[in-house]
């Protein structure tokens, strides 16, 4: 029983002092870094003296710049998917900027508790066309945000509910919209592209072939949104993510994911198993940027979009790129490699680098978060949930 207690008390001996090692680190960062920092420090490390919370992230969202009309000026938005990685940070970021009533989330989950509290939220199963259909009825919605779908590595091992999710429900999804003349958004990935893609880097016109059910799904979805552009004049809006990386969600199931591990691991343990090889190079986006282009898609005049589906790109990095960058402020990080075949092969057929100069010249997108910032954010911002989470 002492021998546990000893080894219980180093653990968190070890933990604190990580913690400590990373705000002395990223402290002197921004001594250094002076007014000129893109990627805010300073304000990260107000966050840490005391003004953030553990469910807060650490962006800049007034990037965006929020606008102060009354809630009758703006689209009515309804989100799919809403408790995934991303469909929470997209509602907050729509929510500032077109009032609190006009988005609404959705799942088939009970939301927790913070996010039911903060904006409207309903149940929508996307494989329900009537129940979606009221929906969009019911509350006037004019914008809808497609998020809901069946992730790469999980796919593969659910082909059937992949195909039911990311097919099916992008069907109900299209012809509703068509219906009651929405704009709709719906994502799609660096996984559309196979081994057949030019991959470093990937242009917006090439070769797909994917070989993932979640890939050919998003391929699916890519084509039947222009089709129904074309055909029906449908508003349909796409942008190919890369891998996305946030502190405040948990992973869902995708070959990026341990982009997002490793950080969690590296404060709280000092150690960390990587399931890809060392030098698989991914292209990779904050979620920071991630939202703002998703906001900036759905805002852009229609007469700007040269086509439907765009890429958007911020920076591509290996596994060994990214311990050294994170043991610039963690030295004792220790990592070892435990080959995942499954998630290897998938990300063996995927772009390294995402060619994306349409995007940048028809509707202004450009990318904020480099490597660098994106680990001092990521470090900072998990440091201090842990620290508000031991307070309490």
């Amino acid at each position: 029983m002492l021998v546990g207690l000893a080894s219980t008390n180093q653990q968190l001996t070890d933990s604190r002092r990580r913690t400590m090692l990373v705000m002395q680190l990223l402290r002197g960062a921004v001594e250094h870094a002076g007014s000129s920092s893109r990627c805010g420090v300073e304000p990260l490390i107000s966050a840490v003296r005391g003004i953030s919370s553990s469910s807060q992230q650490f962006s800049n969202f007034g990037r965006t710049h929020p606008s102060s009309c009354t809630d009758t000026d703006h689209p009515k938005v309804l989100i799919t998917g809403g408790l995934g990685q991303l469909g929470v940070g997209l509602a907050k970021l729509l929510r500032r900027r077109f009032g609190k009533n006009n988005v609404i989330l959705s799942d088939i989950r009970k939301p927790p508790n913070h996010v039911y509290h903060n904006g409207p939220f309903i149940f929508s199963d996307i494989l329900d066309y009537k129940n979606l259909r009221e929906i969009v009825v019911n509350n006037n919605i004019s914008w809808l945000v497609h998020y809901s779908a069946v992730l790469s590595a999980v796919g593969e091992s659910n082909v059937t509910l992949a195909k039911e999710v990311n097919i099916t429900g992008l069907h109900n999804i299209l012809d509703i919209a068509t219906e009651h003349g929405l704009r709709v958004f719906v994502p799609s990935t660096i996984g559309a592209f196979g081994p057949s893609s030019p991959r470093d880097p990937t242009p917006d016109l090439c070769v797909q072939r994917p070989q993932t059910i979640y890939g050919v799904s998003k391929v699916h979805a890519e084509l039947m949104g222009e089709y129904y552009h074309h055909r029906y004049g449908l508003d349909f809006r796409c942008l190919r993510y890369p891998g996305i990386i946030s502190a405040d969600s948990q992973p869902g199931g995708g070959t990026t994911d341990y982009a997002v591990q490793i950080f969690h691991a590296a404060v709280k343990t000092g150690c960390f198993e990587c399931n890809l090889r060392s030098d698989t190079r991914l292209p990779m986006m904050y979620i920071d940027d991630c939202l703002r282009a998703t906001l900036e898609i759905l805002e852009a005049p229609a007469d700007t979009l040269v086509r439907r589906t765009y890429n958007i790109n911020a920076m591509s990095f290996t596994p060994h790129d990214l311990i050294q960058e994170i043991q610039k402020v963690l030295p004792d990080l220790k990592v070892t490699y435990n080959v995942d075949p499954v998630r290897q092969a998938i990300a063996d057929g995927w772009p390294m680098a995402l060619e994306d100069s349409a995007a940048r010249r028809d509707w202004g997108w450009k990318h904020e978060y480099d490597l660098q910032e994106l680990v001092q954010t990521m470090l900072t911002h998990i440091t201090t949930g842990n620290q508000l989470a031991q307070a309490y």
